[in-house]
């Protein structure tokens, strides 16, 4: 049976890469695998709620390397400019860590349990951590689950979620089995683009429906193009395995009017809802 998906306008804020100057903070990616620049001149972080909310949107996932500093005065600072422009902020996104690489798994997971103070103190009522970044095996998966039990169990006043991403959740059968032993302790956070291959609308919709919360990506089906079939065929998966969680819109296209393009998103998410 089709549910009813929580129509709030809401995004990633990866969708404003560009618009935010490409910014990266020092320190926020040790894996490398973004590279740190602090002079994009684009759009700053405690500017970012009130252009949110002047674009219609209600709620916000926020990419951790935004943020410039982590220290108590400018954390409250952001907490309040997400306030006083009625956005609310989903989820903190920590797009970095490994908790099962073999030599510092365990360096990567007290890492990842700042972050997720951070979150506390920006008030965030979910983070969402990568469960791995090393091939699924029994052995990954078990550590993975123990280590974000852990950092859950660390951080009771708020919901840890992991992510269908990076090495170690390759496909549904795996994300299944983690969440198996997860036991509830770590809940699902699904992004439609993050499997491909032939079958990927059937992965998605295999674990969808017990997914918290959801990242909706849209790419080019040929340059400048948005792949509108693609979003259109992910929204009604998500709809038809009884995934009722809100649909914050990615923009992974490469437009420089991330705004116009997340506006041509949000019209045929009312399309598809209608």
């Amino acid at each position: 049976m089709a549910h009813a998906l929580d129509p709030t306008h809401a995004l990633h804020t990866w969708s404003l890469f560009r618009t935010m100057g490409r910014y990266v903070a020092p320190g926020s990616a040790p894996s490398g695998a973004l590279t740190e620049n602090t002079d994009g001149g684009g759009l700053s972080l405690l500017e970012l709620p009130e252009q949110l909310a002047a674009h219609g949107v209600a709620s916000a996932q926020l990419c951790h390397f935004y943020l410039p500093t982590t220290e108590a005065s400018y954390l409250a600072e952001l907490r309040a400019a997400f306030d006083t422009a009625g956005v609310d902020l989903e989820v903190l996104l920590v797009d970095d860590g490994d908790v099962v690489h073999p030599e510092t798994g365990a360096e990567q997971q007290r890492w990842l349990s700042g972050w997720i103070d951070v979150a506390e103190q920006l008030g965030a009522p979910r983070v969402r951590v990568p469960a791995g970044d090393q091939p699924p095996s029994e052995e990954t998966l078990d550590l993975s689950a123990r280590r974000l039990r852990e950092l859950a169990a660390e951080h009771p006043g708020l919901r840890v979620l992991t992510e269908n991403w990076k090495a170690l959740l390759v496909d549904a059968t795996v994300t299944r089995r983690l969440l198996d032993l997860l036991e509830g302790e770590v809940g699902l956070l699904i992004d439609t683009g993050n499997w491909d291959g032939e079958d990927k609308y059937r992965q998605i919709g295999a674990v969808a429906g017990v997914a918290e919360c959801s990242q909706v990506k849209a790419r080019e089906s040929s340059p400048g193009v948005l792949d509108e079939a693609d979003l259109e065929r992910s929204l009604t998966v998500l709809r038809e395995v009884g995934y009722a969680g809100r649909l914050s819109l990615v923009y992974a296209g490469s437009d420089d009017d991330e705004w116009g393009r997340l506006a041509q998103m949000q019209e045929i998410v009312r399309r598809v809802l209608a």
